[in-house]
């Protein structure tokens, strides 16, 4: 089914919409949070809450690029989820300690809020500024996290340019970052 028609199906808030965003993505989806997760079951767990915040997400939203705005929610839910692992894996007394100095901080959260959609911004200028060549290397290695060799054949480039693109493309970020107030 065309993205136009599943995502109409989410507008209509049919359950249709989940189960053809499954067939059409499922797949690529497990395959990006299990690169990150490295577990089975917490890389369907994500795929699962993808759907979830898909569902709540559209409406409102109207996404122009169906499968990137579905790659991004899994992404971000399954580094999310490689966060959570790690906490759990803490001292408990060490997090006891966080929470009962939690009382004396200040919640900067609308503050980093803020940061976050200021970088977010920049970012797609950057992006939209780089060759169609550029953006799509360094679009598969950041967003969807493919390696080095699966873009390589993708693209039928060798290996050592894709490695070179990304380094270029990642030293240009640093300086326009740099460029535009943004500490690094």
């Amino acid at each position: 089914m065309e993205d136009a028609k599943i995502i109409a199906l989410f507008w209509a808030r049919k359950e249709q919409a989940v189960r053809e965003t499954d067939l059409a993505y499922g797949r690529r989806l497990f395959a990006l949070s299990h690169r990150i997760l490295d577990v089975r079951e917490d890389a369907q767990e994500c795929v699962n809450d993808t759907y979830l915040e898909v569902w709540q997400s559209i409406p409102p939203q109207k996404p122009k690029f169906f499968y990137g705005f579905l790659a991004a929610i899994c992404r971000n839910l399954s580094l999310n989820r490689v966060d959570w692992n790690l906490a759990a894996r803490r001292n408990a007394q060490v997090v006891e300690l966080t929470q009962e100095m939690e009382s004396c901080i200040p919640d900067r959260r609308q503050e980093q809020e803020f940061d976050r959609q200021e970088v977010r911004n920049t970012l797609e200028r950057f992006l939209e500024a780089l060759s169609g060549e550029s953006r799509l290397i360094f679009l598969r290695r950041y967003l969807f996290a493919d390696s080095v060799a699966q873009i390589a054949a993708r693209y039928h480039l060798s290996e050592s340019k894709v490695k070179t693109q990304l380094h270029r493309t990642r030293k240009k970020l640093y300086v326009y970052l740099k460029k535009e107030g943004i500490c690094v």
